[in-house]
Formats: structure tokens, sequence, C-alpha cells
């Protein structure tokens, strides 16, 4: 017998469609927009769930267990015992806000938003961007493509999460965080419209064939852009006062005319950054910044890059951290072959055979290390490699 649809729950449904019809803007990615790869392996299909589908897709990423792992990954400083300074699970809270207020402004797609941004940073591996350069190097050299953040944050969403099956997730949610690049991009950013499960899965696969591809996607939506420039807006004043907390600089440091021109706070630059984009880019189907401001946040980047992200007194332990991976990634490609007792053996005890069977085992390694926090990566390095205490007798 044919199941019998609630009247509250349809009611809902089609109460949340009229409301986003009649208050998103033109240019706002509508969730009956969702695209889902395998619509039938929902529980509930999204045209019958009160949960919007992209509202639905930021629960099964904050159910996941990358995402519980956000909580011990770096952001930009590591190796620091001090806890004030920014994590990762924070850092992707500030872009949710960030970009949902930018969202709201703009009347785009806040759940569409969210969801992009909480799961953006999801690949990070440990000891932040200096951990993904070690792990990229270790990539090219072993001959097995590239390794980049937003490549395997996508990656664990739709191939490593539940198993080796996947979250099934939108397909506008999978390209806002594959295209979420935290670099700059050029003024006026307009969405790539027009992109299918083909093109996506095309670009996600050059991410890992081709060095630094990612640099050059563009997202397919208003909210994918928003989330790219939140991104940035989240991290530049952060980083910072964090730099500043870890007495790595000074407040006077930073350049007279940047502090006129956006502020000396992160409150105040992010208000600035905020005030200005929702200015600029109101009923524009773009998003931008004016040029003084612009200008002004590029040039705090160059700040940024230059007296912290590439400040020496910060990276004098990296290539400790390299050594670290090289060590774990040959100890981990052997285990797989030859031990039955490694963690790696074990985290693939679980694992979907077609995961196991479609993966090369130089990748599978990959992905291990890449999903760790901080501390696991460093207890399997003491555990493997520290010769270990035999206590008091045996």
């Amino acid at each position: 017998m044919k199941k019998v649809k609630d009247p509250v729950y349809s009611a809902i449904v089609l109460n949340n469609f009229k409301k986003e019809k009649r208050t998103l803007s033109p240019w706002a990615c509508k969730s009956s927009q969702a695209i889902r790869r395998d619509p039938s392996v929902e529980k509930v299909p999204d045209r019958e769930n009160v949960r919007p589908a992209f509202f639905h897709d930021t629960d099964k990423i904050m159910h996941s267990r990358a995402y519980s792992r956000y909580i011990d990954k770096t952001q930009v400083f590591s190796l620091f015992e001090n806890d004030h300074i920014t994590h990762r699970v924070l850092h992707v809270q500030l872009v949710s806000k960030i970009g949902r207020v930018i969202g709201r402004c703009l009347r785009l797609n806040e759940d569409l938003v969210e969801a992009i941004a909480l799961g953006h940073d999801l690949g990070h591996v440990p000891y932040g961007h200096s951990g993904e350069e070690a792990l990229h190097e270790l990539c090219i050299e072993k001959g097995i493509g590239c390794f980049c953040h937003n490549g395997q944050s996508t990656r664990i969403l739709s191939e490593l999460e539940n198993k080796g099956k996947g979250l099934n997730l939108s397909l506008q949610v999978l390209d806002g965080i594959l295209a979420h690049h935290g670099e700059m991009p050029q003024n006026g950013m307009e969405p790539n419209y027009g992109k299918d499960w083909n093109s996506f899965l095309d670009e996600y696969k050059r991410c890992f064939e081709v060095e630094g591809q990612s640099n050059y996607l563009r997202p397919m939506t208003m909210e994918g852009c928003v989330v790219r420039i939140s991104d940035v807006i989240a991290y530049i004043g952060r980083d910072i006062e964090d730099a500043i907390t870890v007495r790595l600089i000074k407040k006077q440091d930073l350049p007279k005319e940047l502090r006129s021109a956006l502020g000396s706070t992160n409150e105040k630059i992010i208000n600035t950054l905020v005030m200005d984009l929702i200015k600029n880019s109101y009923e524009k189907k773009l998003i931008t910044f004016s040029d003084v401001v612009f200008k002004a946040l590029k040039d705090l980047l160059l700040f940024n890059r230059s007296s912290i992200y590439q400040n020496p007194k910060i990276n004098t332990e990296m290539h400790k951290v390299r050594r670290m991976y090289r060590n774990l990634y040959d100890r981990y490609l052997s285990d797989i072959t030859n031990s039955e007792n490694s963690a790696i053996t074990e985290s693939l005890a679980d694992m979907d055979d077609k995961y196991l069977q479609n993966t090369p085992k130089e990748r599978i390694v990959v992905d291990f290390i890449a999903g760790m926090t901080d501390d696991f990566f460093n207890n399997q390095y003491n555990k493997l490699f520290v010769p270990q205490s035999y206590g008091y007798s045996l």
C-alpha cells in the first residue's frame, strides 16, 4: 500500500518553497534547485523533507566523523600552547557567520552558505597549510598526483565518509567547497553558472592531477562566491590578532595606511569589509568590493603573508614536520600489505569494498594521514618512531 503523505509536513514543505520564491534574490540558488547525484538513497526525498535540501546537507556535514576532528586541527599557528588562538573549528564557524550575514543582506540562500562554510575546510591536514605543503610535495615525489585541501574536503564528503560511500550531498554544496580556495580572487566574482555533475567531476578530478588547478575554480552559485570571500574576511584580521597574541608581531607593525583604510582590530576589519561588500554587491549578480577597499585588502594579504605566514620565527620546526610526514607515509604504505595491527589497517576494516578496490594504496595512505588531527598525528609518530618506556619493570 502506498504511504500517504502527512498533510502537516506537506504544508511545511510547500510553505518553505513559497517563502524562498517570495524572498530570495533572482540570483540566489533555491533549495528546490538542489541536485543530488543519487536521489534514491535519501531516506526522505528532498521534495518531501521539512528540512530544505541545503539545510539537510548542513546536518549531514555536522554529523560526519570528519567534522568532529575540526576540534584539533591547526588554523595557522601550530606548536603553541595557547588556548586563545584560532583553531580550525572556530574558523569555519566564523566563515559561516560572516557568510550568512552577507547572504541575508543580499537575499541569498543562507542554508547553502552555511553548508559550504562548515564543510569547506574538512580536508585540512595536521599542521595546517605547512602540513598541506608537505603532503603535496610527498604526493608529487611519489608520483601519485597532487594534494589540495579543498579537493580533499570534497573527497571526504563525497567518497570517504559513511564508510566509503559518501554523504550524497548536493552538487551546489560540493562545488562551493571545491571552489572555495582561500586565496583572494579578482574583484567582482561572478558565479560560473551552468555546471552539471560531469563538469564538476572533471574539475574535481583535475585538482588531484594538475598542480594549482584549484586556484582557478569559480563556484557555480552566488552563495559559493560569498563563502569564498567570507573565508578571507574571517581569517585575515583574526590571523593578525593571533599573531599579536603569540608575540610574533606588534599591533603597530600593521602599516598605518591599512589601519586607516580597514581598521586596526579584527572587529573593525571584518565590519569594514562586510559592509563594503554588501553595499557594492547589493542587487547585483556578482560579489564585489569597492576599488579602494579591495586594494587595501590585497595589501593586507601581502602584509600577512610576509609578516605572519612566511615569518621564519614560526617555521623553524617545519623541516621536522616534513620528516614526520615522510616517515609515516612510508610506514603506513608498508603496513597496508604487511601488518594487521596498524592504525591504518584498523581504520580500513569497516570501509566499503568499492573504496578499497578502486583506490590505489598510495592514495589510501594519503587519505588516512590527511584525516588526522594534530594530536593523533603526533601520537602516531611517537608510537612508531620514538622509543617507548617499559615502565618500572616487565
